[in-house]
């Protein structure tokens, strides 16, 4: 069939190229149609027969027109076809913009929604805010359902039957966008109408029942002024204006109840505002005088009822509120127990709130009617053991002392039980409202918290089954590809913590003797299974991205990008150079992240007083950071022989130092597996190397360069490096001259220099180093290594700061029993200071750097330093020398200063031995 599916890309094309393939088989059997035509000729010039002749003829126009007819047909059909294709993708494109349009709109919608505790003026402007959104939406779906019209229009012959599915789809939904959020307007405003009509009312009763209290306080002064009896004329009057009273407070009630039993929506309507504090207190002052002005007009129309059928009618009142009472707990029993989903628990809620509401309003007819049992039973003789009547033949003829005595009976048996009842039932409502409000909290949360969970995997699911499948496609865009699902996991890790919220809440239910519906249990374990299985997706996603990119990743730099975290990113620049990118601040660095916080570290340093010390726990600290304190020197030289790094003017570029790095760092892992990160280490080595000896950022680096760097920083015996180090820079002889000399010194002070502090070690120039070393043995052309090492044991100004790194390295773990004159530091860790002026006189490493000084010793003083734990020999040696320099003067202490290194002469003069 040459039907194809409008809209669907992948079957338009494979019907393009079906049709290419039949135009194709058209051409190939063209010589076939040639040669048929050629034979009928043939036969027709040999047959004489004029009827078969006429025949052949009318044979070959008939299969003529089939043929043209059938390459006419599939030529209109690739044309149609590439139209098709062409709208098809425009019709994908707006498709997916109105997608992503709606589902924003839904979001917005959905966040005004949980937006419900905001003042309702706030929520009915944003809400019109989004319905004005909506309706600039409209011209997109216009724009989208036209297209989609064209396409059923101008394909009819097609299955335009997704087409038409989707659009019907889109439309419905934006419909239902706009109806949602327009009823939500409409809603939002009654409500506000609604808040309007009740505080009218509200001022309206509250002016009213200024005037009734006016008006009953009157009533109650009057009554207690002239005590009246009720068939006089002041009763009646009085009785009369307190029934008008009475009548008032009626037919108030409805708007009592009214404005209380919306006072939520009233104080919610004006958020969390002043206002809603001071309505709050008025509703409440209102429900108060409400209370005052009932009892107060039960008060006086208790007085005026004196009569003595009063007493009859507040038994017949006991009877009916016992009646009243029996009722309202069948009511309270049949909504137990506890409702397993919201809506049923709502319901009991607003039960016992209406029961709740009822008892208020009974509670002043009941205490009433207890106090006026309780008055009338004091006038009434203790109740005795009952005597057999004497006259026994007419039970209706009872005396007035018997009838009084029946009443008081029944009064005090009923008033008694009302009390109990009323007691108990109050007792109940209250426990039962209790765990109803609690138990609709708990469950509110829950629910609340289900939904916000719900949309969020559902949000997380849809990027998940938006996931391209990992293959050839995205090799291209591994790296992007592992950033952006680890990213994924990140950002979605939050939602482990909903996940145990609804658990917690869960199990919180029980002890309210609430078990939740099955709808609500399938729920939260539909919850729970979908977080499961996106973790596990993410989780092996990431693991076959990674697998992937460990294996594709380290011929090039892409392993090296998981050594920075978000908002960084690693990017290589177009000569293999590193860069690393802030999203956050939108800036480039050529230094690492973590190299710019050590390098920051670096600067609490600079209050350590002596440079060679200050370089030293620089340096330290750096090759710590960089973990070089755990390669030994045979590695280094392995690696730089694994890799072939003989020529020391070879240049290397940075993904031959990325390779030899690899190499070192992992054979550390292999030791250290818990101490090294290889990206990250890979990436800060490179960083450290490329600004001592590539500051530029070339992307080049000498062989001999990256062979002194290492060695420096390597983990060894100090002599020992001393040798590796002369043997990368001598010549076949085991010989060096003054220019490879000059050679190695001038990158070993790139060291000292990157950290700044290269002027305390003679400057840049490393001539007059160089002329140093050769004058101690002679200024011969050569040294050996012997000869080099010797002069490397004095201490040379430019190197000073390599045998002090040694014993800074050996002073990290040494304890020493002395205690420190000026801090009073016991035991000494790291350095410690021996003077060799005073008896007992050790300062520790902190107050020798600082400079600090305790009376009576100077800094020119003698001192000996010791980075390990001493020996007698060594103190019977120091004691003998405290006791010469006791009988010296200041003076030659000031003559005679001693320095830690050898210094050198500085000049401007000779040839450029950096060449």
């Amino acid at each position: 069939s040459n039907i194809v599916t409008v809209g669907n890309i992948e079957e338009i094309n494979r019907m393009i190229a079906r049709m290419k393939i039949t135009e194709g088989d058209l051409e190939h059997r063209h010589p076939q149609l040639d040669s048929v035509f050629t034979l009928a000729q043939n036969l027709k010039n040999k047959t004489s027969s004029s009827d078969l002749r006429t025949a052949i003829t009318e044979k070959l126009e008939k299969v003529k027109n089939q043929w043209d007819g059938t390459q006419h047909g599939v030529e209109v059909r690739q044309h149609q076809l590439k139209c098709m294709l062409t709208d098809s993708m425009k019709w994908n494109d707006q498709k997916q913009e109105m997608e992503k349009l709606i589902g924003q709109y839904e979001i917005h919608l959905h966040a005004l929604l949980q937006s419900s505790k905001e003042k309702l003026t706030k929520q009915i402007s944003e809400n019109k805010i989004l319905m004005q959104d909506l309706d600039k939406g409209d011209a997109r779906i216009i724009s989208f359902n036209e297209l989609s019209s064209k396409l059923l229009q101008d394909y009819s012959g097609d299955d335009t039957r997704n087409v038409k599915e989707i659009m019907n789809h889109l439309n419905t939904s934006w419909i239902n966008l706009k109806h949602r959020t327009c009823n939500r307007q409409n809603c939002l405003e009654a409500d506000l109408k609604t808040v309007h009509a009740l505080l009218r009312d509200l001022e309206k009763f509250l002016k009213w029942i200024q005037e009734a209290e006016a008006t009953a306080n009157v009533l109650a002064d009057a009554l207690q002024r002239e005590p009246t009896t009720p068939g006089s004329d002041p009763g009646r009057e009085l009785k009369k204006q307190i029934e008008d009273i009475q009548a008032e407070i009626d037919a108030h009630n409805d708007i009592f109840k009214s404005i209380d039993g919306n006072r939520q929506k009233m104080v919610k309507a004006l958020g969390n505002s002043e206002e809603a504090a001071l309505l709050q207190h008025r509703i409440d002052d209102m429900n108060q005088r409400w209370n005052d002005l009932k009892a107060k007009s039960a008060n006086i129309r208790a007085h005026l009822e004196a009569s003595a059928e009063k007493w009859s009618k507040l038994l017949m009142s006991l009877e009916e509120l016992i009646k009243w009472l029996n009722l309202k707990d069948d009511e309270l029993k049949k909504q137990m127990p506890v409702g397993g989903d919201v809506p049923t628990l709502q319901q009991q809620h607003d039960h016992c709130k209406a029961l709740r509401r009822e008892l208020k309003e009974k509670e002043q007819m009941i205490l009433s009617a207890v106090d006026q049992a309780r008055m009338f039973l004091a006038d009434q003789p203790i109740e005795g053991p009952e005597e057999p009547r004497k006259n026994l033949h007419s039970k209706s003829e009872l005396t007035p002392e018997e009838k009084a005595q029946k009443i008081a009976k029944a009064m005090r048996k009923q008033s008694a039980e009302v009390k109990e009842k009323w007691e108990s039932l109050n007792t109940c409502a209250c426990g039962w409202q209790k765990q109803i409000d609690q138990a609709l909290e708990k469950l509110k949360d829950l629910q609340c918290s289900m939904d916000d969970l719900d949309a969020d995997l559902r949000e997380a699911e849809n990027v998940r089954n938006g996931w391209k499948p990992v293959g050839d496609r995205l090799m291209a865009s591994l790296q992007d590809e592992v950033d952006k699902t680890t990213a994924f996991r990140e950002e979605i890790s939050p939602i482990s913590l909903k996940i145990k919220c609804i658990n917690d809440l869960s199990s919180q239910l029980s002890p309210l003797d609430l078990h939740p519906s099955l709808k609500v249990s399938r729920q939260l374990d539909d919850l729970n299974m979908r977080w499961k299985l996106l973790q596990i997706s993410v989780d092996d996603r990431i693991k076959l991205l990674q697998e992937i990119h460990h294996d594709y990743g380290p011929e090039s730099q892409d392993f090296l990008s998981t050594s920075v975290q978000l908002p960084w990113q690693r990017s290589v620049s177009h000569n293999s150079v590193p860069y690393y990118i802030n999203h956050h601040t939108q800036t480039t660095s050529w230094d690492h992240p973590k190299m710019t916080e050590l390098f920051q570290s670096l600067s609490d340093l600079n209050n350590v007083r002596f440079s060679a010390y200050r370089t030293a726990i620089k340096i330290r600290r750096l090759q710590k950071a960089l973990r070089l304190d755990l390669l030994d020197l045979n590695s280094t030289n392995e690696a730089f022989k694994q890799h072939k790094l003989i020529q020391n003017d070879q240049l290397l570029c940075v993904q031959d130092i990325i390779g030899c790095l690899s190499t070192i760092y992992s054979g550390i892992e292999e030791k250290h597996e818990d101490l090294v990160n290889i990206p990250l280490c890979v990436d800060m080595c490179l960083n450290w190397l490329l600004n001592v000896y590539d500051s530029a950022r070339t992307g080049k680096i000498r062989v001999q360069s990256l062979k002194i760097g290492l060695i420096s920083l390597s983990k060894g015996l100090l002599e020992e490096k001393y040798r590796y180090l002369f043997r990368e820079v001598a010549g076949p002889t085991e010989m060096c001259d003054q220019r490879q000399l000059g050679l190695l010194l001038h990158d070993a002070i790139q060291i000292p220099r990157q950290l700044g502090e290269v002027a305390a070690f003679g400057g840049s120039n490393i001539e007059p180093s160089v002329r140093s070393c050769f004058q101690q043995h002679n200024n011969k052309p050569e040294i050996d290594v012997k000869q080099f090492i010797d002069w490397m044991h004095l201490e040379p100004q430019s190197m000073v700061w390599l045998p002090v790194l040694h014993r800074v390295a050996a002073s990290e773990t040494a304890k020493h029993q002395a205690k420190c004159n000026i801090c009073k530091e016991c035991p000494i860790v790291g350095f410690r200071y021996r003077s060799l002026k005073h008896f007992n006189y050790d300062i520790c490493q902190s107050c020798f750097f600082s400079g600090r000084t305790a009376k009576g010793h100077k800094l020119h003083y003698p001192m000996v330093e010791y980075c390990i734990p001493t020996t007698s020999g060594e103190d019977v040696r120091d004691f003998t020398k405290v006791l010469k320099n006791k009988f010296r003067s200041k003076k030659y202490f000031a003559k005679h200063p001693r320095l830690g290194y050898l210094p050198v002469q500085t000049v401007l003069e000779g040839d450029n031995l950096e060449t």
